[in-house]
């Protein structure tokens, strides 16, 4: 044979081939959707086909158990959750005289559509009804769980989580509530680890960040905590509180600066809450007269006045700083860094005896709480160590303050003691000092003092 024309003839035969595959594909394709819509159709003709054929007998025997059944299953299966509750409940009156209705099955249905329905004390029932058929189930479990939480009795609600945490372990809402209801409860480390693990999977989960943040303070690592509430300071639901928190860290490690910018973040959120708005405020007023911003601080707590005039001390801050605001020298005992709180201190004793010669052995601040300075003392009467302690409050000083100066005198070998405050000493320190070598200097004595200097 001509071997053109047998390439020719092997040409036609792979044509041929080729369009057979094409339209047998095409012939299968359009059976296969056409029979997808059949099956489809199948289905609903099915159900509705169950449906009708249900209430068919249920129209001659309202108490068909089957009938009620296969509806109820219909329903659950449509989450149709009000019909499913209401067939499943007739089901559950009727178990008592119908041995053959799987009791567990139906309560646990009628349970979880009731929940669905966010019928939540009548799922509650029906759970814990369930549970002693078999305990040992996670939708109830988690479930009983999940109520618990919403009811805040986390303890509860840690007891059944674990339960179900143990079923599915990798049930994410599972891990987030067992940690909010770990913190809620204390248990600050077992919260971090859960809450790690959702944010791991979910790290948009700003309430889970929220509360994770929450046990890393109570657990004592701040670096973290003040890291996350930062994170969450420009969330509308979170960021308020996140902003306080964070701030009241800062302050804490005395970055003031840091500490207004989160209170001011947290300030310009939309519809705060009253209590979180006032405490924002106060808080960014006391930031504020840590930088000796009077005016600022003034200015807002006379907003918080406005809005509540009973809040916290603010009636008594506002008369402090008005004081303040005219009197340098308070200012300067009262708020200054502590270098200047101690200079002015010094000035103090220094000249605080008339006619006298004073030399400053020791200064020693403690936290900005108080001034120590000892001194050697030479008038013309007398000389001795004495020493000063100079407590920077405009409250009351206890017995205990006094207490704790006397053992100092004696450690230092001093001769008496002078207490100064910007406040007042309440009865049981003046009477421990009626016998002891300890003058006390109150507010208008103190303010003469500073007036003279």
């Amino acid at each position: 044979m001509d071997i053109t024309l047998f390439l020719l003839i092997a040409g036609v035969v792979t044509m041929l081939g080729l369009l057979l595959i094409v339209i047998s594909t095409s012939i299968t394709r359009q059976r296969d959707k056409t029979g997808g819509k059949n099956r489809k159709k199948g289905k609903n003709r099915d159900r509705e086909g169950i449906i009708r054929e249900a209430n068919k007998r249920l129209a001659q025997n309202p108490k068909d158990v089957n009938a009620l059944l296969e509806l109820s299953d219909v329903y659950f299966q449509d989450q149709d959750w009000e019909k499913s509750y209401r067939t499943y409940g007739m089901l559950i009156e009727m178990c008592a005289s119908n041995p053959s209705i799987d009791e567990f099955l139906v309560t646990l249905r009628q349970a979880l559509s009731a929940l669905n329905l966010k019928k939540h004390e009548e799922a509650y029932k029906g759970l814990m009804i369930a549970r002693t058929f078999n305990s040992e189930v996670f939708e109830i479990a988690y479930n009983l769980g999940y109520i618990e939480y919403r009811r805040k009795n986390y303890e509860r609600a840690v007891a059944n989580l674990q339960t179900a945490f143990r079923l599915q372990p990798n049930h994410l809402p599972t891990q987030k509530y067992l940690g909010i209801a770990f913190n809620k409860t204390k248990k600050h480390k077992d919260a971090i680890t859960q809450l790690k693990k959702v944010i791991e999977q979910r790290p948009d989960d700003k309430e889970s960040i929220f509360f994770q943040a929450q046990s890393y303070y109570e657990a004592g690592q701040l670096d973290m905590a003040i890291q996350l509430f930062t994170h969450l300071r420009p969330d509308p639901v979170y960021g308020p509180q996140a902003a306080l928190m964070a701030g009241s860290l800062r302050i804490k490690n005395k970055d003031y600066e840091a500490a207004i910018l989160d209170f001011e973040i947290g300030l310009r959120h939309e519809n705060i809450r009253e209590e979180v708005m006032l405490e924002l405020q106060y808080r960014l007023s006391n930031a504020h007269m840590k930088m000796q911003d009077l005016n600022t601080a003034l200015s807002l707590l006379k907003k918080i006045y406005s809005i509540n005039p009973g809040y916290k001390d603010v009636d008594a801050q506002l008369k402090k700083n008005a004081e303040l605001s005219k009197n340098q020298n308070l200012q300067t005992f009262l708020i200054a860094p502590d270098a200047d709180f101690a200079a002015l201190c010094r000035r103090i004793a220094e000249n605080y005896f008339p006619h006298s010669h004073t030399k400053i052995s020791d200064i020693q601040v403690r936290k900005g709480e108080y001034a120590d300075i000892l001194a050697e003392v030479e008038t013309p009467a007398w000389a001795d160590i004495v020493l000063f302690r100079f407590v920077r409050t405009t409250g009351q000083v206890g017995e205990f303050v006094l207490r704790d100066l006397h053992a100092r005198i004696k450690d230092v070998k001093a001769g008496r003691g002078l207490c100064m405050c910007a406040g007042e000493f309440s009865e049981s320190a003046v009477a421990f000092v009626e016998a002891r070598f300890i003058d006390l200097i109150d507010k208008p004595a103190l303010m003469d003092k500073l007036r003279s200097i």
